[in-house]
């Protein structure tokens, strides 16, 4: 077999390679007499279908799948013998020339880059810090509480914060367009759901009025059919209902799990998974920025081949993600144009947590692995079988050994680098969602 290389790029080579074409025909050949013996075909008995047969049948097949290996093996051989770290996935061709003797093919690929860390001492991190206080306690049952709201029908006119029940219909130029018409629909006054001029005009509605008013869309609205464009509202107003929030009392405390109802407790275990929440997004936040600071401070050529991987896996999750909530993908197309520079960091910050993890030995312990599994199987009812469960799929026990990885790697970034901790308030660490 006849191999030579060449370096197109930095991380780019190519394999000129030359298989002997005696050796497929006497491999196919092989191949033929030994699918000869059990194969079946109309009109003859198993094992007695001639040779000439058979070939007319399945020698293409054969041939390619023959080829296909002599290649891969002729591939694997060089990537040995030259040491050569492929990415990816190599491409193969045809070539064009040589002679009758050789099968002549190319393989094109990419190998895996140099990675150059950074000097970690010079890298500052800026770590968020927060101490659970009552006050976090207490804006956390009120959330809870304001989650358990009951809806009261009063006799009165709406106001902020009532809930209007209504019927609409909505139309541009006498026609109804995408989204124009709602039965029973439920508007908060005040809570921003709906466009803020529709909401305003239901203000001090009562029930069975009818009202019609017009409403502008926004230039940058969602909805291209009617951005910029007033559509016409007809609203029959069904129903007006108060908020109710339940009393910090007994009732709330079991609606919470605290079966006998003590206030005390059900604020003891608020504050624990308060405590656990803010833990969990600290540790989240911090392992953010130190991988942003791997990423700044560290130098590396991005190998292509990866990136069209990873992006392939990221394209197919968003996917996933936006069909669970219930989004029609026709109405909202995933772009991977989109998505590139994400799938391009993620193959980066593989890339650089690999080479450290390997220059630092930090790789995963077995007992770092098993508290971690451990830990999390604690959520469950039955922890041992949730623990066996996780160590009997090596997939499942993978992902635990990545975020051990990770762990390690926020630790010895911490202890190596310049670390300024920067404190946090409970509302912009928990998010709008708090």
């Amino acid at each position: 077999m006849q191999t030579s290389i060449e370096t197109l790029s930095k991380l780019e080579r190519r394999l000129d390679m030359a298989v002997p074409a005696e050796q497929i025909e006497r491999e196919v050949e092989q191949r033929l007499r030994k699918l000869s013996r059990t194969v079946r075909m109309d009109g003859f008995r198993p094992g007695k279908v001639p040779l000439k047969i058979v070939a007319q049948h399945y020698g293409p097949q054969v041939r390619t799948e023959v080829i296909g290996d002599a290649v891969q093996k002729a591939f694997s051989q060089v990537v040995r013998e030259q040491n050569l770290k492929v990415a990816g996935y190599p491409r193969i061709e045809r070539r064009e020339g040589g002679d009758e003797k050789q099968l002549a093919f190319s393989a094109t690929f990419e190998i895996y880059p140099e990675v150059k860390l950074g000097d970690v001492a010079g890298i500052t991190i800026r770590r968020p810090v927060h101490a659970v206080a009552e006050e976090d306690v207490d804006r956390t049952i009120g959330i809870l509480r304001k989650q358990r709201t009951a809806w009261e029908p009063v006799a009165r006119a709406s106001q902020t914060g009532d809930r209007v029940i209504v019927d609409f219909t909505g139309r541009i130029g006498g026609s109804e367009f995408p989204g124009s018409r709602g039965i029973g629909t439920a508007v908060v006054i005040g809570e921003g759901r709906m466009l803020p001029e529709f909401e305003s005009h239901l203000a001090g509605a009562s029930a069975g009025e009818q009202k019609t008013f017009p409403v502008h869309f926004p230039a940058d609205y969602a909805g291209k059919e009617v951005a910029g464009r007033t559509a016409d509202f007809e609203v029959s107003v069904q129903k007006v209902e108060a908020p109710k929030v339940p009393e910090l009392g007994a009732d709330f405390a079991r609606s919470l799990g605290v079966q006998d109802g003590d206030v005390a407790r059900m604020r003891e275990e608020v504050k624990a998974n308060v405590e656990r929440e803010v833990k969990a997004r600290l540790e989240g936040e911090v392992k953010q920025k130190v991988m942003q600071a791997l990423i700044d401070s560290s130098t590396l050529e991005v190998p292509k081949s990866l990136v069209e991987i990873e992006l392939q896996r990221v394209v197919q999750q968003t996917r996933a993600e936006l069909e669970a909530r219930g989004v029609k993908l026709e109405r909202l197309p995933v772009s991977p144009v989109a998505l590139e520079e994400r799938a391009r960091r993620r193959v980066a910050l593989g890339l650089i947590v690999a080479e450290l993890v390997r220059a630092q030995d930090l790789g995963a312990k077995p007992e770092q692995v098993r508290a971690l599994v451990t830990e999390h199987a604690q959520t469950y009812e039955q922890p041992f079988e949730v623990v066996r469960w996780v160590y009997s799929d090596p997939q499942r026990l993978s992902e635990f050994e990545s975020l051990a990885v990770e762990a390690n790697v926020v630790k010895w970034m911490l202890e190596h680098a310049k670390v300024e901790d920067q404190a946090i308030g409970f509302e912009a660490l928990m998010g709008a969602a708090t």
